[in-house]
């Protein structure tokens, strides 16, 4: 009697030991497992800041090409020269995009203005500039997809159940999109002075 209450002991503290084991690697696993989803979303927005700054750097040089040929365009190029100020300036997320977006609208402006100006068209420094840019633009898109497809799969994996409860009491919050507000695209003006 006294063996079998020992041996029913033993594996009652073996089976408990096994399941504090399973639940401990679980919890493990699945910090490792946002940590390296959260690492990926940094990593992407790294990327995004790289072509932001990089498509930056080009606005000026832009700037300076067409300034001789479009004379009469100055309100365009003043236009483009303070959104690149306000992605400079930008220090969230929504206003990187906000101004990431007024950008990409403004120098789409600059390019169809271009159409009227048959000496910038042929100009090499420009048409460089041009390819530069939207090269960029696409690279810009292609992170922003990268970026966002990491924050779903990450705020997914925190809001699944069982998930949820381990993720909240280790501190992990839902990130943000890389996306601009509705109200936010009709704020910029690329009118053009023609």
């Amino acid at each position: 009697m006294v063996f079998e209450i020992l041996s029913l002991g033993v594996c009652v503290g073996f089976v408990v030991l096994v399941v504090i084991l399973l639940a401990l690697f679980y919890i493990v696993s699945l910090f490792n497992g946002l940590i390296s989803l959260r690492n990926n979303i940094d990593k992407a927005l790294a990327n995004i800041d790289v072509l932001l700054k990089q498509r930056t750097d080009l606005i000026p040089n832009l700037v300076e090409t067409v300034k001789g040929y479009m004379k009469y365009e100055r309100a365009t190029l003043e236009n483009i020269t303070r959104l690149r100020t306000s992605m400079i300036n930008a220090n969230t997320l929504g206003e990187k995009a906000t101004a990431s977006q007024a950008i990409s609208a403004g120098l789409k402006s600059i390019f169809a203005v271009a159409e009227n100006y048959p000496d910038l068209k042929a100009s090499a420094n420009f048409l460089d500039l041009q390819k530069q840019l939207s090269a960029v633009e696409n690279q810009i898109a292609d992170r922003r997809e990268f970026y966002n497809d990491s924050v779903l799969l990450y705020n997914t994996k925190i809001k699944m159940i069982p998930d949820m409860v381990f993720a909240s009491l280790m501190g992990f919050k839902e990130k943000e999109y890389f996306k601009v507000d509705e109200a936010d695209k009709h704020l910029v003006d690329t009118k053009i002075d023609v």
